[in-house]
């Protein structure tokens, strides 16, 4: 199974795989993703929840969810270990990318995104199921995470005098810049030291499906990103960041990894170095 798959895909293969709803949304966005999904689902999808799916024991903001955390959930919904799995979302920050990145980190191989989301699935004219899926729980199968996929914040201050990663900020360019105040985490607006910009909207197409080969690859040289070298990215909280991560990997990029802690982190601290501006 690819990693993106269309409409007409996953409309052919529903009972080989297991469909996930990852929505998730701002707050400010007044949307309730568990009653979206009571209203209008892909048919056997279930609901992962994405939103509560963090690790809140941990001093960083949204952190990502333990290995046991992680297995429970999906234990929960029923989703067999090693299964493969279609994740999708409807939402302007294509949540579902940051569910794929929980798959991968937690080592599983068969996990996919459906191209385009809940909107895509819709303007194809599938059908759509109502109401709240009741699976049959399973037993929970935990792996650890994969180390290299994850970057903490002493890592990225000490990545800022090596350089030995490049630093990609999926966030609009009047928070990266500091123009505008970061609303969403109540902070200012800036950035870590050396990143360059690539608002997560830039790999997209204008219906919301993914760009691939080169009209992709132009988006991320034109951040002033080099393929041939490795990726560190960041965001707000580490949700459309996988955006840009997602979007790596469709271009055969795998020496990437997620500064979970992103702004709401570095941002939050006094003591983190800051710029203000374009890249530079």
């Amino acid at each position: 199974m690819d990693i993106l798959v269309s409409t007409d895909w996953l409309a052919d293969n529903l009972a080989t795989v297991t469909v996930l709803d990852a929505s998730r949304h701002l707050a400010a966005a007044g949307r309730d993703p568990a009653s979206e999904f009571a209203g209008g689902h892909i048919p056997g999808a279930r609901f992962l929840d994405l939103g509560s799916l963090e690790d809140r024991a941990s001093p960083v903001p949204s952190a990502l969810p333990t290995a046991a955390q992680f297995a429970e959930r999906l234990a929960a919904l029923g989703v067999e270990d090693g299964s493969r799995v279609v994740l999708y979302d409807d939402s302007d920050l294509r949540s579902s990318a940051r569910a794929w990145f929980l798959f991968r980190l937690f080592g599983w191989s068969d996990v996919a995104l459906l191209d385009g989301g809940l909107k895509a699935w819709r303007a194809a004219g599938h059908t759509l199921d109502t109401g709240g899926e009741q699976p049959a729980p399973v037993e929970a199968v935990a792996h650890d995470a994969d180390p290299a996929r994850m970057r903490d914040k002493a890592e990225m201050l000490a990545n800022i005098d090596s350089r030995a990663e490049q630093v990609v900020d999926a966030r609009d360019a009047g928070r990266f810049t500091g123009a505008e105040e970061d609303t969403v985490h109540g902070l200012p607006g800036g950035h870590i030291p050396g990143a360059r910009n690539l608002h997560y909207p830039a790999v997209l197409n204008h219906d919301g499906t993914f760009k691939r080969g080169d009209d992709l690859r132009a988006a991320f040289v034109a951040a002033g990103i080099d393929l041939d070298h490795p990726v560190v990215a960041t965001c707000g909280s580490g949700v459309t960041a996988s955006v840009l991560l997602f979007a790596l990997e469709l271009l055969g990029k795998t020496d990437t990894a997620l500064y979970d802690g992103s702004w709401s982190e570095w941002g939050a601290d006094p003591a983190t170095p800051k710029e203000t501006g374009a890249a530079r």
